[in-house]
Order: C-alpha cells, then structure tokens, then sequence
C-alpha cells in the first residue's frame, strides 16, 4: 500500500503542494489510468499512501497535536524554528511545517477523489465491488476531512477531482457542513465495508470507531455514545493486558485503523523525540506538567517516557534506525473513554457506565478504581485520563480545543483565535475563492 504508482495526479510527495497544484507532465493522464479492476485498487492503495508522508502521520501531524497543547515541549536548544511558533501558539502563515501538513492532506482527499470518479466506469467490477472501493475511499476522504477541520475550523470541501486547470478555486466550508458530509461518507462505509482483520486499510468497525469521534465533536453524545459501544461490543477488538505491547506490536488486537509504514516508507517520529546522545533530534520533550500528571505505579509511564542523562523522551514509537514501525490513529481505549465522555455529557448520565469504562482503562494500567463522584468530577477524570493514555499519540490538542478548555489550560492561549492554526500562505495565494480568508487573529 506505499506505491504512489502512476495515479500521482498531484505529486504526493512533493511538500509545496496544495490544493491547486495541477496534474505533473510525466503522470499518465486520469483518463487512461484507471481501467480494469485492478486499476482501482492500485488507487485506493494511492489514496492511503498521503498518510506516509512526514508531514502527516509520519511526524508533524501528531506531534504538533501533542506541541501546541501542553504534552509537550520545544526545547531551548532544538533547532526547528516552525515548531517553536507551534510550541508558543503564535504561528506564522508561512510557517512550512504548517503549510505541508494542509497540502498532504488535500493531496490524499484528491487522489481519492479521482478514484472515486472512475469507480463507476470500470467494467470488470461488480456493483459490490464497485461500492466496497467506494467504501474505502469515502473512508480516506472523511478522515483527511475531519483532520483539517480539526486543525483549521471553515475549510474547502472537496469532493470532486482537481485535474489539470479545473477546479482550483474552492469556498472555505462552515464545519457542520464538513461534518455532515464526513457523517455522509462514514455511513456509507460503515454499511459497505466488510469486517476486515486488516488494521491497515478501512473496515466497518474502523468506519464506526471514526465515526463516535465525530458525533463525539459534533456534541451528538447520544450517537457518539451508541458508535463507540457498538465497536467496544461487536468489533472483535480487546484491550491488552500490557500497555506497553499496544506499541510493540502491529496490527494488535487493540488497534483500530493504524498507518503502514516500512524501511522504504518510514516515519521522523522517534527522531524528533530522541534525545541527542541517542542520535535523535529531540526537537520535542514532554513537559514538566505532563510527567506530573501520572499517579504513582501508573505502568503507562514507563510505557510512554524514558530517560537519557536525566532528560525525558517520549518512546511509544521508538524506531530510530529503520522508522518502520505503524502509527496507532484509532484504538479500542479511546471508545471506552468516548462513551464514557458522551454518557457524561448526554441527557441521562449514567454514573455507574462512566465509571465502569473509566475503570477498564485504569485497571489495565495497573491502577484502581476512580475516586471521582458527581459529573463534573468524573469529566474533569475523563480529560485526565484521556491526557495520559494518549500521551504523544497526537489526541491532546484536539480533546481541550473542542470541549472548550484550550484557554482555561494552556498558558499560551489567550484567546479563541489561537485554538486555528493558520490558513497557510500559499493557500491564500493560489485559492482565489472570496471566502479563503484567513482565520481570525493571522
């Protein structure tokens, strides 16, 4: 699934990239390379290969989500000016690292997007083939939707192909629309995609578990709550006896959806971590508060932080060498404590429920029982859990932003202006729809 093969109608792995990027002379043309079954499949293999991309879940992606909130931290004498802005909440529009990551993004939804219009030309597929590709696809879409939505509120929602001068210019979308039409494609995989043990490539339950994170932004907790118990209850998943083993093995019986990578498709994520001494670049290090967060025995922390000359590092991926180890993107851990959260927040509570997934994830971390009685208690217990379970998995920037509780926590977040990143410069530039303005405070 690493090929880029000849459907590169928008130069993945070039970082400048964006949106309005036209097709590259030596591509074969959209029109002659999809023809046969087989065709699609190299596609839609195509269309998962933006995940790779350093700029995506092969670095920037998740540890910017775990900078810009307060997992972790730019150290004085890193040398990446781009995550210093991230580190401070003040980003500039050209900041590089940004923009990359808005254009990888847009680059995988358009190479879905060009699949997904061949689809129905193919002869040699069957209707039920044709509509389990379009599964899988509407699958990738969403999901590069959801994440630029995530990081950049209004965005363009693209859903048809950008191919050579046509359809450059694009509206920035109100995020509800976003949202329902994500919810759109969700369903549509969820009712055609078959139950795969493949932990690699889109499935049902994949498809449900995005969508409980979905419902759980758009504040449906009672939709959010049914989703997440659903893949808890009849997704074939378990939790690991041993935290540690969650990021030791691929492709575990916990994962959900994780990206593929490989010695020829690596990931950064060790080496931004790493302290020097060990050869990394150690352009991040936890902070102070989190290390601080975790209750005495808590086993995830050694699963999670170790140390070099008394300096922390983050380990859960530790591959320095080869980068090949996968990215965890969904995990059954997050459906407990989503269910938890929209039981917490939905019209009848069920304090005994929320208890009882908050436990699970506790007790496989060797510690007991919660303490925490009332509502509001066992909230503010679901956020601190949610902290150190997903401690540089890239959760923590999204979880405080959309409950609301980015300015209350972070010391750098003055105001809601700060909790967008930047609509990128070259996005501005090139996009010349009258609503692609920036985001308030830029």
């Amino acid at each position: 699934m690493k090929k880029l093969l000849y459907i590169s109608i928008l130069c993945l792995l070039a970082a400048s990239c964006n949106i309005t990027d036209v097709e590259p002379q030596n591509s074969i043309s959209a029109t002659e390379a999809f023809k046969t079954k087989a065709d699609i499949e190299k596609g839609i293999l195509g269309a998962y290969a933006s995940f790779q991309s350093l700029s995506y879940y092969g670095r920037t992606f998740p540890i910017f989500a775990d900078l810009a909130a307060d997992n972790l931290s730019h150290p004085v004498d890193a040398t990446a000016v781009e995550y210093t802005e991230v580190d401070n909440n003040n980003i500039l529009p050209e900041n590089g690292s940004n923009s990359n990551m808005w254009s990888i993004m847009y680059d995988g939804i358009n190479v879905a997007n060009n699949v997904i219009s061949k689809v129905p030309i193919i002869k040699d597929m069957t209707q039920e083939e044709k509509d389990v590709a379009l599964a899988e696809l509407y699958f990738i879409r969403a999901l590069n939707h959801f994440n630029l939505t995530r990081y950049y509120g209004a965005i363009p929602l693209k859903l048809e192909p950008t191919v050579g001068v046509n359809n450059l210019d694009a509206p920035r979308v109100p995020v509800d629309e976003v949202y329902a039409q994500i919810i759109t494609d969700l369903s549509f995989a969820v009712e055609n995609l078959p139950s795969s043990a493949s932990k690699i490539r889109a499935s049902k339950f994949g498809a449900k578990a995005l969508l409980a994170k979905v419902y759980l932004y758009e504040e449906n907790y009672q939709q959010a709550a049914t989703m997440a118990s659903e893949v808890i209850n009849s997704g074939g998943y378990s939790l690991l006896p041993n935290y540690a083993d969650v990021f030791a093995d691929e492709e575990n019986a916990e994962s959900i959806f994780e990206i593929s990578f490989s010695e020829m498709e690596r990931n950064r994520i060790a080496e931004y971590n790493f302290p020097k001494s060990l050869n990394g670049r150690r352009e991040v290090k936890p902070s102070q508060g989190l290390l601080d967060t975790y209750e005495d025995d808590d086993e995830r922390f050694t699963a999670s932080v170790a140390f070099s000359d008394n300096l922390a590092y983050a380990i859960k991926y530790d591959d320095l060498n080869l980068g090949a180890g996968n990215f965890i993107v969904i995990r059954l851990a997050d459906m407990y404590l989503i269910r938890a959260e929209a039981l917490a927040k939905g019209p009848a509570p069920d304090a005994n429920q929320i208890k009882a997934d908050l436990n699970t994830i506790r007790t496989r971390a060797g510690l007991s029982n919660t303490t925490a009685n009332g509502i509001g208690q066992l909230i503010s217990a679901i956020e601190k859990e949610r902290r150190v379970e997903f401690a540089f998995e890239g959760h923590r920037w999204f979880d405080l932003v959309r409950t609301g509780r980015a300015i209350d926590v972070l010391t750098n977040v003055n105001n809601v202006n700060q909790t967008l990143f930047p609509i990128p410069f070259d996005e501005l530039q090139t996009n010349n729809d009258p609503s692609m303005v920036q985001n308030p405070g830029y």
